[in-house]
């Protein structure tokens, strides 16, 4: 993911380190040595996902 989301609200599918496949909202926090830190939207919690566990991620349009 580039750095250009850090801020962003994203949609991400995402498959953790046992195969669990998840589409996830989140605020991201940070992005460094292939690590994002991010708010899960969905639970509030702050949360770590591994880049190459990245399958796919777009921004949220948000109305403003």
């Amino acid at each position: 993911m580039p750095a250009k989301y850090l801020g962003w609200l994203v949609e991400i599918i995402y498959e953790d380190q046992i195969g669990k496949i998840t589409k996830r909202r989140i605020q991201v926090k940070s992005i460094r040595s292939g690590l994002i830190k991010a708010d899960d939207l969905l639970t509030g919690q702050p949360r770590t996902f591994r880049e190459s566990g990245l399958l796919a991620w777009h921004p949220i349009k948000t109305t403003a």
